[in-house]
């Protein structure tokens, strides 16, 4: 549940925030639609009159899916146990609409209502499960009869029912040998799970379905087998497996059954004994746990009475459509219909509502991820089992299905301790002729059958609606966790061709054997499609995101550099790759057989050896260019430009000293700063000064040179007004070592502040200023790099000046491409020369309005350069981030007038290139200056089929000149799998990396297509590679369930965060200028930037854990996972945001703000006091190692619940719909299942 549920305020706040970092105001401007879906995709709910829109009620995030607000239903959606059906049915016949008003708050009190990971209390174990998993599958229903059908009919009989439901299948699964049932993942924290994969059970379409029966033990129907669990099946009285859990495919983490602590909850595992009494707990999967009413089982299916309709959401999930789990009638023997849906079933008793409040409030599961949700909460408590044939019931877990992890279609058995449903009230699940036994002896807690308030506890509106659990689709926490569980703890050795790295969010240690460190190269796919048809069918994008000079950890080893004297590195004759580990020596060593063209090459004499009995060279282990996957040549004078060794490079710091620089106080900070940073400039060895020379310019709409050579008093300056043939009046003087001028450099940086305090000038030229310090490196005849620090647009008269053109009409037109390109050719042209003369700049931006950072960004862009963008400085507030990133800027680690070019195998080539590089070739790339925070990605294509034994090889080549001076090649080489059938290609790909390359390709194409356009093509591409996934690898199952590849299942959530970005998506305040500077910024982002950026990391301090120093669990990015009682880091790599919960102890607020009101935090700080006590010393340290990890320095900005700024917070809960047309997760996998099936009729 959402949880501040208050009034929604529906209209966006006004102007953004002059602080605000400069980023895009998320949506302030654009109301909230209310109840309307916002454009992107129409809501798919089949006929509309399935969910009434009312205006929200409550304050739901989403104005226009009200159920978004309720988690409480998630589970009623899929508790039936359809398999996640994404609502594709038609809306009900019968019985009335689901209401689609916000709920009420929450059921609970305030102070409870758990939003956030479920509470610490006891968590309930999670039973094992013995249900055969399949992996990802999530049903999305298909067509199946609206849901009045079976109102009126008598429930039928539980067998038949078991029977259909045994025939659901989820699933998803990881392709896998085996077959849908794929191997138990190891989730952390639960027992395994033999599930199949998640596959959603899927329901059979049909009347009969009802989804609150239990499944048929018998014939789980997943095609394969069940996998065997540690245990029995316990359905005695549950369902049988068949129902497993749908999970959503490749959630392979198995969800922790409700019972299981959710993924966001850092605490215990919960003891089997019993649950407490405690709201909901987020984490669950089942029902929420509360402990207030029968149990589960008993109850029904939660359905109607968890939440609004999914189908509020978007598109419906499961809810609107036919029964599907969720929402179809009410189990048939369940009790009334789902929540309104109908006349109740007569006999059934009250709404399943009664279950709970939907699991959505009570966190992720664990183990759900995969699931899509689970649903069968209603089973029968008791008897039913005897229809299943499943395993025998376990012992201890005697009434209760074996609850998948969330899956969904899991029938839920009764709770121990209860006899029976509700007193008074009919077995919801067991036809309502045969009453359930009590339950025996206290059983193993089935986490989904925690029993759940009563309908009488909920406010009414939430009685009445239906949606798909979010905490049933795939978890990108759950993911991240599993993956930390896994791979954290063993160093990763790159020795193995084709193996996959641990993601990004895990911290692990690389050991290079043979191929880069997954730090320098990541790729979409560890096994390539040996040809080119298989690659096309499946769309899957085949990329490597390549960053040459990463910065190490400390604990790994930086490339060893290899010296071979005049005769410089050994190459291949034909294809010129350098000597690596791929190439094979022959003839006793005196020749090799290059790995990339075949091609033999006698070995020079000086660097013969001989080969052992497995023909390696005997000094291979002393050779890091024959057993390295990265390392550097030093090169030979042939490798310089004119044939001559390089100078040492230049820093040229270009000031803006126009009335708006001088007034914020950018001039006086960056004069200041100078002082010290320049003690900090690169080198190579931390003893030895740096040899980069350093010079000063200032400009307004003339520019000012300064001769600051050592052997003078006083610094001299030199006035430049020709700036339309712009040259350097001084040349001896101008650049310097910063040791022999220090006095002079300092007496100049005291004076410019002084010299301009009074300036009127208000108008900057431009171009003429990246001319000048142009020409000043051709003079010196070195490379070097450009520090522009300006305000605003120039519209002085010179070279390159530019008009404002900024016009909102054209936004959403499609002449808005037009934004996005460059005003005027001049800069491109500057760009060509800068990178000839190895010129790269560096533009530091302080707007107060719209300075066309599409055009002033294009040398840096084109030079390997960066923009920092300041939007409204103001120094009290801002100094300490640009002071941070300029030092980082100026001290990183970089080379200098670089060129990289790619060389694969035979049957595959380079075919495109993103990034900030010029090209005046096809092949290669051309970097004025490359540091270590850059990427280029790069796009391969076949051109001739690969095999399976040779696999594919890569091999980057970089060379550069270091900031001593030397000329070096960097060399990283990388072999991955080729495959042969499709299963195998999407058992190892990485999403992270494929929505990197998705987010640069689609930015890109900005330049010449319509955003609109853009979005539909992602989106189509995505549908296609998960359509053919399902049809080609997947085990048979009905079309209402939405199967996805384990290592893909998240897929969908993150490309929806790229689709609802600023550029692609804006919000009626993001401005033009933000939207090209983010557009600039991702085309360089690696891969562990991109993925925060999309999908930030949300952690709950509440939960911080002073004494272990180690992170609390993040918690999804959605609001119904805030609690009103806690306190949440936010950070996407760009801005930190501290969310203050309005019921936030007091202690905690005293610990971190120094004082125990809420009213009294000042939400205009930008750092945290510095208080003695472990909690805020802890956060503070937490903050500043995250900060350490970004490449940008970030401001910190606190947002209290229900203030102004919590619109500009809410633009980063990326689960949520949001203002500006972005749909919900829920809604988008519901389309994306659509476009699936479309695509497989």
């Amino acid at each position: 549940m959402n949880v501040n549920q208050q009034p929604h305020m529906a209209s966006p706040y006004g102007q953004p925030q002059p602080g605000y970092q400069g980023y895009p105001q998320p949506g302030y401007g654009g109301d909230n639609v209310p109840s309307g879906y916002p454009a992107q995709y129409a809501p798919y709910n089949g006929p509309g009159s399935a969910y009434q829109q009312g205006p929200p009620q409550g304050y739901s995030p989403y104005a226009s899916f009200p159920s978004k607000t309720l988690t409480t239903n998630l589970v009623s959606d899929l508790s039936s146990s359809s398999p996640l059906d994404l609502g594709m049915r038609g809306p009900p016949t019968s019985g009335a609409p689901p209401v689609s008003g916000a709920q009420n708050y929450s059921q609970f009190g305030q102070g409870e209502t758990q939003n956030g990971p479920p509470p610490m209390v006891a968590p309930p174990q999670r039973p094992p499960v013995s249900q055969p998993y399949t992996p990802g599958a999530v049903n999305l229903p298909g067509p199946q009869p609206p849901y009045g059908q079976q109102y009126g009919a008598p429930p039928v009989s539980m067998q038949q029912m078991t029977n259909q439901m045994a025939s659901m299948q989820v699933g998803s699964t990881a392709p896998s040998p085996a077959g849908p049932g794929y191997a138990p993942q190891s989730f952390p924290q639960a027992p395994p799970v033999s599930q199949p994969p998640f596959s959603t059970a899927q329901v059979q379409p049909g009347p009969t379905q009802s989804y609150g029966h239990p499944l048929p033990s018998t014939q789980p129907s997943f095609p394969r087998p069940p996998l065997p669990t540690s245990q029995p099946s316990a359905f005695p009285a549950g369902p049988p497996p068949s129902s497993t859990p749908s999970q959503l495919p490749g959630v392979m983490q198995p969800q922790p059954p409700v019972s299981q602590p959710s993924p966001y909850h850092s605490g215990p595992p919960p003891t089997s004994t019993g649950f407490p009494p405690r709201p909901p707990f987020h984490g669950m999967q089942g029902l929420p746990m509360t402990s207030q009413g029968p149990p589960m089982a008993s109850q029904g299916p939660p359905m109607a009475s968890q939440g609004p309709p999914m189908a509020s959401h978007g598109p419906p999930m499961a809810s609107h459509g036919p029964p599907m789990a969720s929402h179809g009638p009410p189990m048939a023997s369940q009790g009334p219909p789902m929540a309104s849906q109908g006349p109740p079933m007569a006999s059934q008793g009250p709404p399943m509502a009664s279950q709970g409040p939907p699991m959505g409030s009570q966190g992720p599961p664990m183990a759900q991820a995969n699931h899509i949700l689970p649903t069968q909460p209603g089973m029968p408590p008791g008897p039913i089992n005897t229809s299943l044939s499943g395993p025998p019931p376990q012992p201890g877990m005697q009434g209760y299905p074996p609850q998948q992890n969330g899956a969904f279609g899991q029938v839920r058995g009764s709770q121990p301790g209860y006899t029976g449903p509700y007193p008074g009230q009919q077995n919801y699940a067991a036809p309502s002729t045969a009453p359930a036994p009590a339950p025996a002896a206290p059983k193993r807690l089935d986490p989904d059958s925690i029993p759940s308030p009563q309908a009488s506890d909920m406010p009414p509106v939430q009685k009445t609606r239906h949606r798909i659990d979010p905490d049933a689709i795939p978890s990108p926490i759950q993911v991240i966790e599993d993956d930390k569980a896994n791979k954290g703890s063993e160093p990763f050795t790159t020795g193995v061709r084709g193996q996959a790295p641990p993601l990004v969010t895990t911290k692990f240690q690389v050991k290079d054997q043979g191929n880069a460190s997954p730090r320098y190269i990541r790729c979409t796919a560890y096994n390539m499609p040996c040809n080119s048809d298989m690659a096309k069918q499946s769309q899957v994008p085949l990329a490597a995101v390549i960053k040459p000079l990463a910065h190490l950890p400390p604990d790994e080893t930086p490339p060893y550099l290899v010296d071979h004297g005049e005769s410089g590195p050994i190459r291949c004759n034909r294809c010129k790759a350098y000597m690596c580990p791929y190439m094979q020596f022959i003839e006793g060593g005196r020749r090799f057989q290059c790995g990339f063209c075949s091609c033999v090459t006698e070995v020079p004499p000086h660097y013969f050896q001989h080969l052992d009995h497995t023909g390696k060279r005997v000094d291979c282990y002393d050779r890091p260019e024959l057993s390295m996957g990265s390392y550097e040549f030093m090169t030979t004078v042939d490798y310089c430009k004119n044939n001559k060794f390089p100078q040492p490079p230049a820093f040229i710091f270009l000031i803006d000293v126009s009335y708006n620089a001088v007034k914020n106080g950018m001039v006086g900070i960056v004069c200041q700063e100078l002082k010290t940073l320049l003690d900090y400039l690169p080198r190579e060895n931390p003893d030895v000064e740096s040899n980069i020379r350093v010079g000063f310019v200032t400009y307004n709409k003339v520019l000012h040179f300064y001769n600051v050579k050592a052997s003078l008093a006083q610094p001299q300056m030199m006035v430049v007004s020709d700036v339309a043939d712009m040259f350097v009046p001084l040349l001896d003087g101008f650049l310097v070592n910063v040791s022999e001028s220090r006095v002079v450099i300092e007496s100049l940086l005291d004076q410019i502040p002084e010299m301009f305090a009074d300036t009127r000038e208000t108008e900057t030229v431009f171009g003429p200023v990246i001319q000048a310090g142009l020409e000043a490196l051709k003079a010196a005849d070195c490379v070097g790099k450009l520090f522009v620090f300006h305000s605003s647009l120039p519209i002085a008269e010179a070279p390159g000046k530019l008009k404002n053109r900024e016009d909102k009409k054209l936004v959403g037109t499609d002449k808005e491409k037009s934004l996005f390109q460059p005003q005027v050719s001049f800069y491109n042209t500057l760009a060509k020369e800068c990178v000839a003369q190895g010129c790269c700049v560096d533009l530091f931006l302080f707007p107060n309005q719209y300075v066309d950072v599409a055009t002033l960004g294009v040398v840096p862009t084109s030079t390997g350069g960066s923009i920092y963008k300041y939007t409204y400085f103001q120094a009290p507030s801002d100094q300490e981030r640009f002071l941070n990133d300029m030092r980082r800027d100026v001290q990183k680690q970089m080379g200098f007038d670089a060129v990289m070019r790619v060389r694969t195998s035979t049957g595959i080539r380079v075919t495109d290139f993103f990034g900030s590089f010029f090209m005046s070739n096809t092949t290669d790339v051309e970097l004025a200056g490359l540091d270590c925070d850059k990427t280029v990605t790069v796009e391969f294509k076949h051109d001739d089929k690969l095999s399976e034994e040779t696999g594919a090889l890569m091999q980057c080549a970089v060379l550069y000149t270091s900031c001593s001076g030397q000329r070096r090649l960097r060399i990283h080489n990388m072999a991955v799998n080729c495959c042969s059938q499709l299963a195998d290609l999407y058992r190892n790909c990485e999403t992270d990396t494929i929505i990197n390359y998705f987010a640069k390709y689609a930015y890109r194409s900005v330049l010449s297509s319509p955003t609109k356009n853009v979005r539909d093509s992602l989106m189509n591409q995505c549908a296609q590679i998960l359509a053919c996934y399902r049809k080609n690898c997947a085990s048979p199952s009905s079309a209402g369930q939405l199967i996805l590849p384990e290592c893909m299942k998240l897929l969908p959530v993150y490309l929806n965060c790229v689709l609802k970005s600023d550029v692609l998506q804006p919000g009626a305040d993001v401005s033009l200028d933000d939207r090209a500077y983010l557009r600039q910024l991702v085309s360089t982002m690696d891969v562990a930037e991109s993925h925060v950026f999309f999908y930030p990391c949300l952690l709950p301090l509440q939960k911080l854990d002073v004494e272990s120093m180690t992170l609390p669990m993040a918690v999804r990015d959605s609001e119904e996972r805030l609690s009103r009682g806690g306190v949440y880091l936010l950070e996407n790599g760009l801005n930190i945001f501290l969310w203050v919960g309005v019921n936030a102890q007091q202690e905690l607020l005293q610990n971190i703000f120094g004082t125990p009101a809420f009213s009294q935090i000042d939400s205009n700080m930008t750092s945290l006091p510095a208080l003695d006590n472990p909690f805020s010393k802890s956060l503070r340290e937490i903050i500043e190692s995250i900060r350490a990890q970004r490449s940008r320095y970030m401001k910190l900005m606190v947002v209290k619940q229900e203030d102004k700024l919590e619109l500009i917070f809410k633009h980063f809960l990326v689960e949520d719909k949001n203002n500006n047309g972005g749909a919900s997760y829920v809604d988008f996998l519901c389309h994306m299942h659509k476009e699936i099936r479309q695509l497989l009729s």
